[in-house]
């Protein structure tokens, strides 16, 4: 029976694993927006696509967002995300919501705007989903947590279950 508590146990340290990458943001290590600006402000941004640049948005409200990028040695596109864990840096929380995806290192300008009265930032940072930090790694982690538990119940309880059969045959 000591098996159920030991597959259960892994369980359990899976899904707190889970929970703590998982809930209440990721810690902002080189994730956080090392240059922000203004909603209308036309900014001139060093893009690497080694360094997986993303768009991060500081706002107490949701707000209608229209974000352009320019410039650089190839057309750059936006692409939207979704399920990335916030980012706190200095009381300020993160949300990313773009990805930027360059073909070329270069100088690009983006611009993001919004239409609603909001005190919002913009910046620029790395993509969390990049390292770990999404949701996908937290689910993995989870689930195997989980599905180790329930694989590992039924493998005692049949094994018990047989045991006893045999004993009741044999004795």
């Amino acid at each position: 029976m000591w098996w159920l508590g030991a597959v259960w146990g892994v369980a359990a340290v899976c899904l707190i694993i889970a929970a703590v990458m998982f809930g209440g943001g990721t810690d902002a290590s080189g994730l956080a927006p090392a240059r922000t600006f203004a909603s209308g402000e036309s900014v001139t941004v060093p893009i690497d696509p080694a360094d997986k640049p993303a768009v991060y948005i500081a706002s107490d409200t949701a707000v209608n967002y229209a974000c352009e990028i320019s410039g650089g040695p190839g057309p750059a596109k936006l692409a939207k995300t979704a399920g990335i864990p916030k980012v706190t840096e200095g009381g300020t929380v993160w949300q990313q919501f773009l990805v930027i995806n360059a073909p070329d290192r270069g100088d690009y300008q983006l611009t993001c705007t919004h239409q609603e009265q909001a005190a919002v930032r913009y910046g620029i940072g790395r993509d969390a989903s990049s390292t770990g930090g999404g949701t996908t790694t937290p689910l993995l982690i989870g689930g195997a947590g989980l599905l180790a538990a329930i694989i590992g119940t039924v493998v005692v309880l049949a094994g018990r279950g047989a045991s006893r059969k045999r004993l009741a045959v044999g004795g």
